[in-house]
């Protein structure tokens, strides 16, 4: 059930909510109010309770595997077992980079100034610190790989694919989500970067 909250609502979400980040490329307003804004007090409500309750259920659920499975990749050395050391060790990153981006991004704006980070603030953070680029970099680096190789495994463990050929072409169309998920992340963090000048 935690595969499947992953895929549905959060990888839908996160596709949704890098999209709008492309918005970077349009400017400040538009960035801020496809990002930031919510048409009613209830949406900003809604919108959190779909994100963050199954993210808390799968980061839960997470956390309960890294601490019950072993990788094996000594013992194994293939591209299977490497795929899955990399996967725990971008669930972890994820955790950490995704703690740090809703505190700062979302929660404490709101709870200090009552609003959301605006986008000048970001995008100067973005373009004048170094760390601050580097985390969202690696963050969102670790983001598209957890969630295209997630699907991955989601698609295996739903006996979606089960033969040796679907499980070929499914290699390709994760590998394909991967760099879109991956393009739109860069993409996002670039369009930040360059208003911050």
């Amino acid at each position: 059930m935690a595969s499947l909250l992953a895929v549905v609502p959060l990888g839908v979400w996160t596709v949704n909510h890098l999209w709008n980040n492309l918005s970077a490329f349009k400017g400040g307003a538009a960035w801020q109010a496809d990002v930031t804004e919510y048409g009613h007090p209830l949406a900003f409500f809604a919108s959190s309770v779909v994100a963050l309750l199954p993210l808390v259920l799968h980061t839960v659920w997470g956390i309960s595997r890294l601490t019950t499975s072993k990788p094996n990749n000594v013992k194994y050395k293939n591209f299977t077992n490497l795929k899955y050391a990399l996967q725990r060790l971008s669930a972890i990153g994820v955790m950490l980079f995704l703690g740090a981006h809703i505190w700062l991004a979302m929660l404490h704006p709101r709870i200090t100034t009552g609003r959301p980070e605006p986008f000048a603030d970001i995008a100067h953070e973005m373009h004048h610190h170094g760390p601050t680029l580097a985390v969202y970099v690696l963050g969102t680096l670790g983001v598209a790989y957890h969630l295209a190789n997630g699907l991955h495994s989601f698609a295996m463990g739903w006996g979606i694919v089960t033969s040796r050929q679907a499980l070929k072409k499914l290699e390709g169309v994760v590998l394909v989500v991967f760099l879109l998920l991956l393009a739109m992340s860069w993409g996002a963090v670039y369009g930040l970067w360059e208003a911050g000048t």
